[in-house]
């Protein structure tokens, strides 16, 4: 099943261009997950599930063991299960594609290293925040640094800023979520921004509801009734899921950058979006619901995306585009 995201409408005269500013983000910028984005779930070794638990929304993968390590049922999957082999269940919505996972794990190393190895060395607040345990905190946006195990124990963190901002988190050892704790988002922070690079393993006890992305090098643990709304990647070790669900976090709304005339009659669209999510962009001479038309579609794997639109007529002064992500 597919959800359709929120659509941006952008207007532009075909005689002209626009051009709309980037928006300024505060902390470093974001990591790029490449072609794990799609990806609630990829692990190394297994994907279980030790008590039933809920709702999977997103894809989840399983690479270099074998599809029969994959423990989640095909119908607790709103998205596909991708398998190296065919040695596990199988059903619509199990795919088996082991170059995509190849690619998959690639991009999760290098994300992770990436997150791992960004500077400047975080120092004062931003350096092993409270002792190590950031219950209780309203942090920020910035890069954090954990020289040993990271602690959200004993009361909910709050991460405040802006729908852009974002936070990354550096954690030598491990990260422990407190039983009933919770990240809390303030200000329009958003998950899609928040990263946690874990040296070990991360567990979310129960009860605890999560956001961001987790880059684990070993294990993540979600017990009972837990959540996620971000994404658990563990590269060596498996992901044991019993959470009451996990979902991606909300990709950015498409937005378009600029739009230029080419004579005589065609058009140069340029958006940036979120790479392998399926972008759909719709054309119109005017706004009445019945005129829009599908021009392209796409699943770009980098940003941004440019399409030149020839179904430009002559007599046509004004064109308005919209576009959309269809989500997992």
């Amino acid at each position: 099943m597919k959800t359709k995201m929120q659509i941006l409408l952008s207007l532009v005269l075909a005689a002209g261009a626009t051009w709309i500013p980037p928006v300024q983000a505060a902390g470093p910028a974001p990591i790029d997950l490449g072609s794990c984005a799609h990806f609630t779930i990829l692990a190394g070794s297994a994907i279980t599930q030790p008590t039933a638990g809920g709702v999977i929304n997103g894809d989840i993968g399983l690479s270099p063991a074998s599809g029969a390590s994959i423990g989640i049922p095909p119908e607790q999957v709103n998205g596909t299960i991708y398998a190296v082999d065919a040695t596990g269940t199988q059903a619509p919505n199990v795919v088996i594609d082991p170059a995509l996972l190849t690619a998959a794990k690639g991009d999760l190393t290098i994300a992770y290293n990436d997150a791992a190895g960004r500077t400047p060395v975080p120092t004062g607040d931003f350096l092993n925040p409270n002792g190590g345990n950031i219950g209780g905190l309203n942090l920020v946006p910035g890069l954090y640094k954990f020289t040993g195990t990271a602690l959200i124990t004993g009361s909910d963190v709050t991460l405040t800023g802006g729908p852009d901002d974002v936070w990354i988190f550096q954690i030598a050892a491990d990260l422990q979520v407190g039983s009933g704790v919770a990240v809390i988002l303030a200000g329009g922070a958003q998950a899609r921004n928040i990263f946690w690079q874990v040296g070990t393993s991360a567990t979310l006890d129960t009860g605890s509801s999560f956001k961001g992305t987790i880059l684990a090098d070993q294990s993540i643990t979600m017990n009972t009734t837990s959540t996620v709304e971000g994404r658990a990647l563990a590269f060596t070790g498996q992901v044991a899921f019993s959470g009451d669900g996990g979902s991606l976090p909300q990709p950015a709304v498409p937005r378009f950058t600029a739009i230029t005339h080419l004579p005589p009659h065609s058009a140069s669209v340029v958006l940036d979006t979120t790479p392998h999510f399926q972008l759909t962009l719709q054309a119109s001479p005017a706004m009445a619901p019945t005129n829009w038309t599908t021009i392209a579609e796409a699943t770009p794997v980098s940003t941004p995306w440019s399409f030149t639109n020839d179904t430009v007529t002559s007599g046509v002064t004004t064109r308005f585009y919209r576009a959309f992500l269809t989500q997992p």
